[in-house]
């Protein structure tokens, strides 16, 4: 049985996404939302799919074992990031060797490490006007998206998008691909 925890600090788009794409799947469950925002809407998500969900600070993540305690808990098995937006300490990384899975909404190398994350993104890559952007789904490692990649997905992009079209069309390549990555890994 493979159990999947997920963490994010917004909406949760992404986990409401893998929780319906796992709603059906035998031998997969999805059994804890972890977040660090206490007004995370993902929490309502949550209660909507009757996971369970923990909220923690920083200070929890980074200075004690709380949030390890709880995945061994709910005996999660892999790690899901989905718009989670801090960095996750080697405590965390040595608990789940090679089972920490994120989503960075860009083509990595470029685009990638601290600050670089959703509209900030998007701004950045139509600012330097590039013709492609697309998602990099990555194994988490002590730096800031320079884990393995495991797949990316591209998107064209005219001269005429903005932050927001780019930020669309990425998230719809998230929302195609990532369940789908996730459950070919596990």
């Amino acid at each position: 049985m493979k159990r999947i925890a997920i963490f994010a600090s917004g909406s949760g788009s992404n986990a409401e996404n893998i929780a319906t794409y796992f709603a059906e799947k035998e031998g997969i469950d999805l059994v804890l939302i972890l977040t660090n925002n206490p007004s995370a809407f993902v929490l309502e998500r949550a209660k909507i799919w009757a996971i369970p969900s923990f909220v923690f600070s920083k200070k929890d993540l980074n200075l004690t074992t709380i949030v390890i305690d709880k995945l061994k808990e709910y005996n999660a098995n892999i790690v899901i990031l989905a718009g989670f937006l801090l960095k996750i300490p080697s405590s965390l990384i040595n608990a789940y060797p090679n089972r920490i899975v994120n989503i960075h909404p860009a083509l990595l190398p470029n685009y990638g490490g601290k600050g670089m994350y959703g509209m900030n993104v998007h701004r950045a890559v139509v600012a330097n006007k590039q013709k492609e952007s697309g998602i990099s789904i990555h194994y988490v490692n002590e730096v800031y998206d320079e884990g393995n990649i495991i797949f990316q997905a591209k998107c064209s992009l005219s001269s005429d998008d903005s932050p927001e079209d780019v930020a669309a069309k990425v998230q719809a390549l998230e929302y195609a691909h990532y369940p789908r990555i996730i459950e070919s890994i596990i």
